[in-house]
């Protein structure tokens, strides 16, 4: 099956954007959507990260809007990441999800 296809200035913004998301901070979909440009995308920016294959777009810290860690790959290597950058959960969800929610601002 084809990936869904977007436009590669699209694409190119959500990667660039989510490159910037420091470590031990977390956006979410849409969060990345807006600052792309397209509020409406979030579901876009999840397929984008889900087929991104860089490793230098770490596509871990892009999470779901509720504060958990939302659809990717292989959720425990996700959380686990995110582990090590010093996020916290508690149960399925980010510890002081708000505290950790990064937004980039030019």
């Amino acid at each position: 099956m084809k990936p869904p296809s977007y436009s590669k200035q699209f694409t190119k913004r959500v990667l660039t954007i989510v490159q910037k998301i420091p470590v031990g901070r977390v956006s979410t979909y849409g969060d990345v959507a807006s600052m792309a440009g397209r509020p409406q995308a979030s579901r876009a920016v999840g397929n984008i990260m889900q087929s991104c294959s860089k490793p230098s777009v770490p596509c871990h810290r892009v999470v779901a809007a509720n504060g958990q860690i939302g659809g990717y790959n292989v959720i425990a290597m996700k959380y686990q990441l995110l582990h090590n950058e010093g996020i916290i959960f508690r149960g399925t969800r980010i510890k002081d999800f708000r505290k950790v929610r990064w937004c980039y601002q030019e």
